[in-house]
């Protein structure tokens, strides 16, 4: 047990309630075009250093404005340039070895150019990998840790901006990633000994986090959040008991051992705010932070639960009731939350605070924005608007919660009346229930999710197509022009007829399919011009969504997406891709692959029902899709793609709950794709995931073939594939499509002889880890004339 804290401030925090964090890419992505210009060369550090500072103002201002204390830390300062896993990659100097070159002689910090040289690579250093941020569709830079990685508070940059805040008259309360999660979430780097984990170095980051809490005290920050996520999944490689006893040493040295011994008018750190968002803590998790010095904890008490009875050490801190959905966009029935506050009071905290269950950085800006948008539109129907709450509607619920707590429920009865009727409006509007696509999907049988055996289907496949050994295709889109993305904003103000932007859309196909062919592809597709996003897409042309104006959050770096809304139950009221693919085909002798997106992944990548198990939810848009491959099929498209980028990242948290997702997820696929012929051949496709956890259920998606993204981890999971026998066609990614960097030739032969190492290169495809949508073409040419060189190369050797 710790001895009795000194806190720094009262233990009744937050008494207006408060967030865990907020969007920061600006509500008309501010930070996104600040960032590109200053990539572009077309501005500088300065400039982008200014417009940052704008917008972390204007941030502050926006939230006192709704309702947060703007005195008492409640306030979050969660602003990032990239990413928040970076941040602490940049706070330590804990750069790899490739990269020290960038380090401050002096102090080992990084400059913005560095910060973003790492994030994105260079030469013939590769970026650092990116993966999913817990459940979500954020994706965050792994970092590299050895034995020798520098670690010392080296950026100062959090101690500015809470500077920069206190200055315009607000008192942030600085976010970071907590020492525990950081090091969790990190890979030991090339150079680590055997044996070696991330966590060896515990004590080195948690003596620069305690720098860093001095350096913070020492300009009056109150509060300061970290971020300890790892507390709720079982997913990591680490032990349980490995993960408490960091949390354990890490925050002895910080809450107790900055505390102990120090004058309380001079404190050595700022009072110290854990959070553990995205779902339930471990058992006993709780109690082990309450036994902890720390000064408030925060809870998800969205998908997850507090436990029963009085909790030990609870007494002197305070209790964050995570009430407000952070990572979906409906509208809290507050009365509901108001009766979850009430057990609460018997886990014995010295004080209850409201707040959001995650940061809102998962959500968009305001729902006001889709009514009173800039000149870009909405097709939002006012009723469903009623129905939602983005981040500030969520700020404001937060507020309307405290105030209930503080003052009765009297005092906000208009706000409960009027979330009440929101709810119960939702519940019985028209579309939210259609029967025919219920019974639909009630008549199911097995049948509707099995083909036939893969040898057949192969053998099928292998005559009508015709294919080379490693044969060479793309994973669907091609560069997003400024041309492509001029029309398409024409045609949808309606500045641009139908007929004069089909024409646009079919000019631009001709030209990819050109250029496919003079590269020697062997598989074509049609580069996907008249698409806004893999998911918004057919989100357009599917009952049962909306789409939004002004919608849009951040995905990776600058990476923005508008997440569309799906509300009632899903059906195809019409052919969605076939008049694309089928022009496509007309235009070449070559296959042809027909993309859709997968149903898992709409899902992931929208702002999904809540009324209703996800599972009845993807067969709805399994039901679809399927629909809409055999309009394909019958139009004489002999390949189809079905993504399914995002089957890792919805991956419960805990193992206990992954069994049942992954039945319902790859059935969902299973029912999209086993209407078609053995001579259809089906692709899917997965991106920027820890695949080990899903490798059976790779598998039991039953596609023909399977591409993966591998360049950036340099093929790891081409011998776990290996292992688990995966016996069917599989293309690793060989050219890393998320950094501008173009792979040598030589690079790509060398990624694919790994592969045709561990897999029987007859199952080999070669392709890029992703679509190229994001790049331009003067990266994409070139690199996929070596990916075609190298599978020239190595075909020659089998």
């Amino acid at each position: 047990m710790s001895t009795a804290p000194t806190s720094p401030t009262p233990a009744a925090a937050f008494p207006g309630g408060t967030i865990l964090g907020y969007p920061r890419i600006g509500r008309r992505r501010e930070l996104k075009r600040a960032v590109e210009s200053f990539w572009a060369g077309r501005s500088d550090a300065v400039d982008l250093e200014v417009a940052a500072g704008a917008l972390r103002r204007e941030t502050a201002r926006r939230l006192v404005e709704l309702g947060l204390n703007p005195d008492d830390g409640s306030v979050p300062g969660s602003f990032s340039y990239y990413d928040q896993v970076l941040d602490v990659v940049a706070l330590l100097g804990a750069v790899p070895e490739r990269f020290r070159d960038l380090l401050d002689d002096e102090d080992g910090s990084l400059e913005l150019d560095g910060y973003f040289t790492v994030a994105r690579g260079r030469g013939e250093d590769a970026p650092l990998e990116m993966t999913k941020w817990f459940d979500t569709n954020y994706h965050y830079l792994v970092p590299e840790i050895s034995e020798t990685t520098p670690v010392s508070f080296a950026d100062h940059r959090v101690v500015r901006e809470y500077a920069e805040a206190k200055e315009a008259g607000v008192t942030t309360r600085p976010v970071l990633v907590g020492p525990v999660t950081f090091l969790a979430l990190s890979k030991a780097a090339d150079e680590a000994g055997e044996g070696f984990h991330p966590l060896d170095r515990l004590d080195d980051v948690v003596a620069a986090y305690a720098d860093l809490l001095r350096a913070l005290a020492a300009v009056g920050v109150p509060w300061v959040q970290l971020d300890e996520p790892a507390l709720v999944t079982d997913s990591l490689d680490v032990p349980a008991e490995r993960l408490h006893a960091a949390i354990a040493s890490a925050y002895r040295a910080l809450a107790t051992d900055l505390t102990t011994g120090t004058d309380d008018t001079d404190p050595e750190r700022p009072a110290i705010l854990v959070t553990a968002p995205f779902g339930g803590l471990h058992e006993d998790a709780l109690a082990l932070l309450a036994a902890t010095d720390v000064d408030a904890i925060a809870i998800d008490l969205v998908k997850g639960a507090a436990p029963a009875g009085p909790l030990p050490g609870l007494e002197g801190k305070t209790l964050v009731a995570g009430l407000i959905d952070g990572h979906n966009v409906w509208r809290a029935d507050l009365t509901a939350k108001l009766d979850a506050v009430e057990p609460l009071r018997a886990l014995g905290a010295g004080a209850l605070a409201v707040g959001t269950s995650t940061s809102l950085l998962h959500v968009p800006h305001d729902v006001e924005d889709e009514v009173f948008g800039d000149g870009a539109g909405t097709t939002l129907d006012p009723r469903l608007r009623d129905w939602l709450a983005f981040a500030d509607q969520k700020v404001g619920e937060v507020a309307t919660l405290a105030r209930a707590l503080a003052e009765g429920r009297d005092a906000v009865a208009d706000a409960l009346a009027a979330s009440s009727a929101a709810v119960a409006s939702r519940a019985t509007a028209a579309g939210v229930v259609v029967p025919a696509v219920r019974d639909r999907a009630a008549a199911l049988t097995d049948a509707d999710f099995a083909r036939g055996s893969y040898a057949e289907r192969a053998a099928a496949q292998a005559a009508r197509l015709n294919l080379p050994p490693l044969p060479t295709t793309t994973i669907g889109s091609f560069p997003q022009t400024p041309e492509i993305r001029k029309a398409r904003a024409a045609w949808t103000k309606g500045e641009l007829a139908d007929a004069d932007y089909s024409a646009a859309m079919r000019e631009e196909i001709g030209r990819v399919v050109r250029l496919q062919e003079e590269l020697g592809l062997d598989v074509l597709v049609h580069g996907e011009p008249e698409r806004n996003d893999m998911v918004q897409y057919f989100a357009e042309h599917l009952d049962g969504f909306a789409v939004t104006a002004n919608g849009w959050v951040q995905s990776y770096g600058s990476r923005c997406v508008r997440p569309p809304i799906l509300w009632g139950d899903v059906q195809r009221p019409a052919p969605i891709t076939v008049e694309w693919s089928a022009y496509t085909a007309s235009l070449t002798q070559k296959p042809v692959k027909g993309m859709l997106t997968g149903p898992v992944t709409i899902l992931a990548w929208s702002f999904v029902r809540d009324d209703q198990p996800l599972g009845d939810t993807a067969n709805q848009v399994g039901l679809a899709l399927r629909d809409e491959i055999a309009d394909l099929e019958a139009a004489g498209i002999g390949i189809v793609q079905v993504d399914e980028p995002a089957l890792r990242e919805l991956l419960p948290l805990r193992r206990a709950d992954q069994d049942e997702y992954l039945r319902w997820s790859v059935g969902s696929f299973r029912l999209a794709t086993s209407g078609v012929e053995a001579a259809t051949q089906v692709h899917t496709h997965l991106c920027y995931s820890e695949f080990g956890e899903v490798i059976g259920a790779i598998d039991g998606l039953d596609a023909d073939v399977t591409s993966v993204e591998a360049a950036r981890s340099r093929m790891e999971i081409v011998p776990e594939l290996a292992d688990a026998g995966y016996s069917r066609g599989i293309g690793p990614g060989v050219y890393d499509i998320h950094s501008p960097r173009v792979p040598s030739s030589d690079e790509v032969t060398e990624l694919l002889r790994l592969a045709v190492k561990s897999i029987d290169p007859a199952l080999v495809w070669v392709n890029p880890d992703c679509g190229l949508k994001t790049r331009g073409y003067a990266e994409v040419e070139p690199a996929l004339a070596h990916l075609v060189a190298a599978a020239r190369e190595v075909r020659a050797t089998l």
